[in-house]
C-alpha cells in the first residue's frame, strides 16, 4: 500500500500529557501540523512548549497521549534524520571541534554523503567559518550551525525551538526567507518562539498554548482580533473629532490615530470633507502579540505551574 507523502510529513499530538513530580507540565495537548506550511508554536515561559518538543523527538516519555511523525512515535522511524530535522538547542555540539566537522560527525552518524556538509554550511551563510572552533561562534553562528546539523538529511519536519535567538535583523530576514522556501517545497515546519512581531510576519498558522494547554489554534489569518486602521495626520484632534462625529471610534495612539474598522474609504472620506491632510492611511494586519497577551492572561491560563 502506497503512502500518501502528505500523511508522511504530518505531525500529530493527541491528548498528551506530562506528568512530573506534582508538575503538569503539558496537559491533555491536542494538535496537527501540516505539510507545506510553517505552524509557530506560542506561549509564555514555563507553558510546556519545550516538553512537548522533547516528546516528540522522544527525548521525553509521555505520562499519556501520543506524539507522532507521519503516524508514528520518533523512535519508530527507519531513518529518523531523514524524516526530522530538529534544533532544540543552538549547544549541541563539542566547542573544540570545527562546525565543519560537528556537521560530518553527523553526517556519518546518519548515512549522509560528505557532500551535504559544506552544501548545508553554505546555504545557512557561514562557510568562511566552518574551519573555526564552533566553541568561538557568535550566538547567531552557532544558531546558523544548529540549523544546518538539522537540514542535513533533507527531512521532511523541521522542528525549532527559538531559531532567531541571537540573530541580527538582516539574520531574522534570512531564516524567514529560508523557512518560507523550505516549506514551498512541502516541508513541515513548527517552530517555538517569543518573537512574536516576528512569528507574525512568518508564520501560517499559530498552537497557543498556557500552562500546558491549549488555548488558541488556527491559521493566523483567521485570528480573531480587532479589526484598525492606522491614520496619521498634522491635526490629530480635528480629524478624531471629525471621524467621532462621523459615527466611528478614534483615538491617538503613540502619535497615530487608531480608527476601529477596515473602511478606508469611509475614513479618507470624512478627512477630506473636514478639510484636513493625510500623511498616512493603512489597515493593520492581525495583531498576534495583543491576542496573544489577552488570551495568555485571562484567569485560568497565567503561568502558575513554571512548565518547561
Amino acid at each position: 500500500m502506497t503512502v500518501d507523502p502528505q500523511q508522511q510529513a504530518r505531525v500529530e499530538v493527541r491528548g498528551l500529557t506530562k506528568q512530573f513530580g506534582s508538575l503538569k507540565a503539558v496537559d491533555n495537548l491536542s494538535f496537527s501540523v501540516e505539510p507545506g506550511r510553517i505552524t509557530g508554536f506560542l506561549g509564555p515561559n514555563g507553558a510546556g512548549k519545550t516538553t512537548t518538543l522533547r516528546m516528540l523527538l522522544g527525548l521525553v516519555r509521555p505520562t499519556s497521549g501520543s506524539a507522532t511523525i507521519g503516524g508514528q512515535p520518533y523512535a519508530h522511524l527507519r531513518t529518523p534524520q531523514h524524516v526530522v530535522g530538529a534544533a532544540l538547542e543552538a549547544t549541541n555540539f563539542h566547542p573544540g571541534r570545527s562546525g565543519r566537522d560537528h556537521l560530518r560527525v553527523m553526517a556519518d552518524t546518519a548515512h549522509v554523503d560528505s557532500g551535504r556538509v559544506d552544501e548545508m554550511l553554505e546555504m545557512v551563510g557561514i562557510p568562511a567559518a566552518a574551519r573555526q572552533r564552533a566553541g568561538g561562534y557568535s550566538m547567531g553562528m552557532r544558531q546558523r550551525l544548529a540549523l544546518a546539523g538539522a537540514l542535513l538529511g533533507d527531512p521532511q519536519v523541521l522542528l525549532l525551538d527559538e531559531p532567531a535567538n541571537g540573530l541580527d535583523p538582516e539574520g531574522i530576514r534570512w531564516l524567514r526567507m529560508l523557512l518560507r522556501h523550505l516549506s514551498g517545497q512541502g516541508k513541515t515546519i513548527l517552530i517555538s518562539s517569543h518573537m512574536l512581531s516576528e512569528v507574525e510576519q512568518t508564520v501560517d498558522d499559530v498552537v497557543i498554548i498556557a500552562n500546558g494547554k491549549l488555548i488558541r489554534q488556527g491559521a493566523i489569518g483567521d485570528l480573531p482580533t480587532e479589526h484598525v486602521s492606522t491614520v496619521r495626520t498634522s491635526e490629530p484632534r480635528q480629524l478624531i473629532a471629525a471621524l467621532t462625529t462621523s459615527g466611528l471610534q478614534a483615538s491617538e495612539v503613540d502619535g497615530s490615530i487608531q480608527v476601529v474598522g477596515r473602511d478606508l474609504v469611509r475614513i479618507g472620506d470624512v478627512a477630506f470633507r473636514a478639510g484636513l491632510p493625510i500623511h498616512e492611511l493603512r489597515t493593520n494586519e492581525n495583531d498576534l502579540e495583543k491576542l496573544f497577551f489577552e488570551l495568555t492572561s485571562a484567569e485560568g491560563n497565567r503561568n502558575t505551574e513554571g512548565a518547561a
